[in-house]
């Protein structure tokens, strides 16, 4: 893997992995330790209660 692609995926701007069907999260932290947030709307694993703002993006970078 090269070095920006690491980086951007420490930082939560890139997933290791893509949601895939039947992914279901408790939160937010188990998400990220499975590498698929953030989680877009309409994704698998995506639910309105772990998008805090409301924006269509659960599960965003901390920050």
């Amino acid at each position: 893997m090269s070095n920006a692609k690491e980086v951007a995926i420490d930082v939560g701007m890139m997933r290791e992995r893509a949601p895939q069907a039947g992914d279901h999260w408790r939160g937010c932290d188990d998400a990220r330790a499975a590498g698929t947030a953030p989680i877009y709307r309409g994704e698998p694993g995506y639910r309105e209660s772990m998008d805090g703002d409301n924006d269509g993006i659960a599960c965003e970078p901390y920050r």
